[in-house]
């Protein structure tokens, strides 16, 4: 059989498998929902279906975003709407197995969506005809949920919506007929111009255009080029890419074909750390699925281009995840990165020109060749086009992936997607771009997210990581966090990193530490300046934003810290001491039972005191109280 019909019988297998006839039942088993306990959910549905000899379908899907809700059970029932149950227990598979027997959904719903969208073929099917059934009408739909409602998802378009095990229900969806309409309608030339046309810019943290990079590629004299997914996700608190990756890795797979053919590669590599077993896990059984229906390999679509794909498997160094530092180590070599120019779209893997790009980047193709430049140019802001995926993670109510249309406000992330803050805490600062970003303030809460503004406010898009703090962080030890982690990432080889960062963050101990004095301040801001120009890769030169940011936003923490010996957030331990406001203590006993070293004494509904010589300063006492009483 060839390609073409093969790709019409997988769509017709998609469609009865996402469109089933008898019930199906859809557990969210990424890595967010496997921690959360899926597994355990799994494996009961999976006995009690068995035990039953029950006639319906168990299949796995990947991270819908809403990971705080973890573990997720989606259940489609013939004449329906697809619903979706939160934090499931394993000790309710019998009550919703109960449900299906009889025709009815158990109770606890989280929310029903009415119909599926097919982004690459711009329809929308739904799962039942007619009306909404009665049994559902008071459950939310999935689109009108708060953390949903503003997002936008290309990138993420199937993930917890196929089973990314089946390649069947990714071509249902459209996958592979952008694949095959490149190669069968299109010249590289034509390809490379689409891309370019759409204004996608990289979404690996530089925000390169992605289209000029391939043309260099493509114009770039010699033959056996290369193509590179950086899937060395190393942020702290990111994982945008593993989920990708984990729920949907045909569109990492059929994006990079596309790539090989516009820029005439002929071999493309995955690197992706060693620390995301499960995505490399589905990524072998894609690609493995991908060759056998004739989707890569030789002659594919019987157009006579060849193109492989290999998975490498980093080591989880930080700095592999700079361009340069990534092909030496696909090639072998000590993770370091190399002097630029020449880039590696000219000269790159093992000499030859290659293009690099992430796996949010490579995701984004499918549909760009689907729906047209057009299309993709209609999103987003002047300079930043189309949608970007953040990790919504720390002090906020719904931590999950989102994506959303470039030029969306923070506080529209922060409050109408992430909730707001916890106990209705204020909001401090978000840090984006990862380590090398920056933390931006309250008072710029309305900046909307695109690459130059982030860039003005002293911080950076990064690769997508967004990290929220309430008024409890404190910003010098949040600096100091993060240039501990860059100085134990750094690969070393060139003085102003491997030296200077050290030495900030030595200055940054000596601060919180109560020992810092007035010139520490100017003297953090032109060893910065100096870091950034001197530093060989891009580690080094954004390696100081941290420092800057907080100099630039949070000066009177720093200055506090040195001039009255203060931590005005309560956190770093050789400047506070922590006691009970008795005017405020209702004598709840909640500091005392999380007090590991028994230093607060006090009767029920009597205020509490702390033995100060017994304190230990963990804070836990301070985390655990509602009404303030315990201050610093």
């Amino acid at each position: 059989m060839d390609c073409s019909n093969r790709l019409l019988q997988l769509k017709e297998e998609g469609m009865k498998s996402l469109f089933p006839a008898a019930p199906r039942i859809m557990v969210g088993m990424a890595s967010c929902g496997v921690a959360a306990g899926a597994g355990e959910v799994w494996d009961s549905l999976r006995r009690e279906v068995q035990k039953r000899k029950l006639d319906l379908m168990i299949t796995k899907t990947g991270c819908i975003g809403i990971c705080q809700h973890e573990p997720l059970v989606d259940i489609i029932m013939p004449g329906y709407s697809r619903v979706t149950y939160d934090r499931v227990k394993a000790d309710k598979a019998p009550e919703l197995l109960d449900g299906l027997v009889r025709g009815k959904f158990a109770k606890g719903m989280m929310a029903r969506i009415d119909q599926e969208e097919f982004l690459l073929d711009d329809t929308r099917k739904r799962y039942a005809s007619g009306k909404v059934p009665a049994a559902l009408a008071g459950v939310v739909p999935y689109d009108r949920m708060p953390f949903y409602k503003k997002q936008q998802r290309i990138a993420l378009r199937n993930c917890g919506f196929v089973d990314p095990e089946n390649i069947a229900e990714y071509v249902a969806k459209g996958g592979y007929f952008s694949l095959a309409a490149a190669l069968k309608k299109k010249s590289p030339e034509q390809v490379v111009a689409q891309v370019k046309n759409s204004k996608l810019r990289g979404r690996g943290g530089a925000g390169f255009p992605t289209g000029m990079k391939w043309e260099l590629c493509r114009n770039a004299a010699g033959d056996g080029k290369y193509l590179i997914c950086n899937a060395d996700e190393g942020d702290p608190g990111a994982y945008m890419d593993r989920s990708i990756l984990e729920g949907d890795p045909h569109s990492i797979i059929e994006g990079m074909i596309i790539g090989g053919f516009a820029v005439g590669a002929r071999q493309g590599y995955i690197y992706v750390r060693e620390e995301y077993p499960l995505a490399i896990e589905r990524l072998e059984l894609a690609l493995g699925q991908a060759r056998q229906a004739g989707f890569l390999g030789n002659n594919i679509f019987d157009s006579g281009f060849d193109f492989d794909i290999e998975i490498n498997r980093g080591a989880g160094a930080f700095v592999c995840g700079e361009e340069t530092a990534l092909i030496q180590s696909i090639e072998g070599n000590w993770g370091e990165p190399k002097p630029r120019p020449p880039f590696p779209a000219i000269s790159g893997l093992w000499g030859k020109p290659t293009v690099i790009n992430n796996v949010e980047t490579w995701a984004n193709i499918p549909p760009i060749m689907s729906r047209g430049a057009k299309w993709f140019n209609g999103i987003g802001t002047a300079k930043s086009k189309g949608t970007k995926v953040f990790s919504l993670v720390g002090k906020v109510n719904n931590i999950g992936l989102v994506e959303v249309p470039m030029g969306v406000t923070l506080k529209e992330i922060v409050y109408e997607i992430g909730g707001g803050i916890p106990k209705g805490r204020k909001f401090k600062a978000v840090q984006t771009g990862g380590p090398s970003g920056g933390c931006i303030p309250q008072e710029l809460i309305n900046l909307p997210v695109d690459f130059d503004q982030l860039s003005k406010a002293g911080s950076i898009m990064g690769s997508g990581g967004m990290i929220v703090m309430d008024d409890r962080t404190c910003m010098v030890d949040v600096a100091r966090y993060f240039l501990s982690f860059l100085e134990d990432e750094s690969c070393g080889k060139c003085v102003p990193c491997r030296v200077g960062v050290r030495r900030m963050r030595e200055m940054l101990d000596e601060i919180v530490a109560g020992r810092g004095d007035e010139g520490d301040l100017d003297y953090l801001r032109e060893m910065a300046e100096t870091i950034k120009d001197g530093s060989l890769c891009g580690l080094g030169k954004t390696a100081p934003n941290p420092v800057l940011a907080t100099l630039r936003y949070f000066r009177n923490e720093y200055e506090a810290h040195i001039r009255e010996k203060r931590c005005p957030a309560g956190v770093c331990k050789d400047l506070i001491s922590y006691s009970i406001d008795q005017g405020k203590c209702t004598g709840c006993g909640a500091c005392l039972k999380a007090c590991p070293q028994d230093a607060i004494t006090g009767s029920k509904k009597k205020p509490h005191r702390i033995k100060v010589e017994k304190c230990i300063k963990c804070g836990a006492c301070f985390e655990v109280c509602v009404f303030d009483a315990v201050v610093t």
